[in-house]
């Protein structure tokens, strides 16, 4: 009788956990220092974002804490109600008077002082939800083009909802992490090539339909044409990023923050980052986010070799998800993407995007838990 040995002696990934505690350390570190000039100018005091990051953080680690000690079996079972409440929340931000227009999009759920932005959930619930169905399906979503075409429905179905908020940002990111679930989950390559092509066909058809979007998508190919108006946000960034140079300007002492970059703490906090640590400051988050992704499909790839598919299947749409979600971020910092309404994750000041990413570290971390639990009790 041959016991398998566990090469880990604590129950939790340390290397995941210096990934976590370090980006949001950061994170809170970077919403600081790049929001007070912003908060000032608005009007505000000048730690008002700060707090509120920091009051997010807080009850983000709450969520975080609670999702370590639900049982994975319990998340699965959530998995339709959820998406049940979580489209009826995308409709609802849809009806006159429920919601508030913010910025030209009506993404966010007002219940007195607290705002929810309901696309932030649909991430984490849509991920769930395929886990689940991925599992009960597994035979007829490999064999059947049934079981192919009903998540597609499904996703279909929340897409639409939040193009018309707009959010096309958040419909990119589910899309994709859908997309790569169902391959992963062995649709075949013709399937998933067919899909893939309608589901990129529309995403340009939706792309150009819009005046606005037509302008982001050529702007950014040559932001410095048109730079006071609709190259104004990249060629704010790129003059930050090309300020930082090696070792950066100095933590606080960006330019760019000073009422030039719309939006310093949020969407364009990584040009922030990169103009006040420079080069290797920047460089150094992305090897977090590659450190942090890479534990979070490893866990995956253990749970699967357990026979925790739900879980494998869970872990492996939250890397999808956190990494798509980075990428498109830091692309759209850098100028090689279009720009998108998209947060920096546990880095950009964002309640609903922060605490909805710890909740999901916290199920990650139940999961990590049972599957050491479980390798240390198999044996051959």
């Amino acid at each position: 009788m041959k016991v398998i040995q566990n090469s880990r002696k604590t129950a939790y990934d340390t290397w995941f956990l210096f990934a976590v505690v370090s980006l949001i350390s950061i994170g809170l570190v970077m919403v600081t220092s790049a929001s007070l000039s912003y908060a000032e100018g608005g009007g505000m005091p000048a730690t008002y974002f700060a707090l509120r990051h920091a009051i997010y953080l807080i009850v983000g680690l709450l969520l975080c804490f609670v999702a370590t000690i639900i049982p994975v079996a319990v998340w699965r079972w959530l998995g339709i109600p959820l998406l049940i409440i979580t489209i009826g929340l995308l409709a609802l931000l849809l009806v006159p008077g429920i919601s508030r227009e913010v910025n030209g999009s009506v993404r966010w759920l007002f219940l007195g002082p607290i705002s929810i932005q309901v696309s932030e959930c649909a991430k984490l619930v849509l991920v769930l939800y395929m886990a689940g169905y991925l599992i009960r399906k597994h035979n007829e979503v490999q064999t059947e083009i049934s079981g192919f075409l009903k998540p597609v429905i499904i996703l279909a179905l929340v897409s639409t909802l939040l193009l018309l908020e707009p959010d096309f940002g958040a419909v990119v990111v589910i899309v994709s992490t859908v997309l790569g679930m169902l391959f992963l989950a062995g649709v075949p390559f013709r399937r998933f090539l067919v899909l893939l092509g309608l589901a990129l066909t529309s995403l340009v058809v939706l792309s150009i339909a819009s005046p606005y979007r037509i302008q982001r998508l050529t702007s950014f190919l040559d932001p410095w044409s048109d730079q006071f108006n609709t190259g104004y946000q990249l060629t704010q960034a790129l003059i930050a990023f090309g300020r930082g140079g090696w070792f950066g300007v100095g933590l606080g002492n960006s330019v760019q923050k000073l009422l030039y970059l719309p939006e310093p703490h949020t969407d364009f906090i990584y040009a922030v980052l990169a103009e006040e640590l420079g080069l290797i400051g920047a460089l150094a988050i992305l090897l977090l986010f590659t450190l942090l992704v890479s534990r979070i499909l490893a866990l995956g790839k253990q749970a699967m070799l357990m026979d925790n598919k739900f879980s494998g299947y869970v872990a492996y749409g939250i890397g999808l998800w956190f990494g798509l979600q980075v990428i498109i971020n830091v692309g759209v910092n850098v100028g090689v993407l279009p720009t998108k309404g998209l947060t920096l994750p546990f880095m950009s000041y964002g309640g609903s995007s922060l605490m909805i990413s710890l909740l999901a570290i916290g199920i990650l971390l139940r999961i990590d838990f049972e599957v050491f639990s479980k390798k240390n009790k198999k044996t051959l």
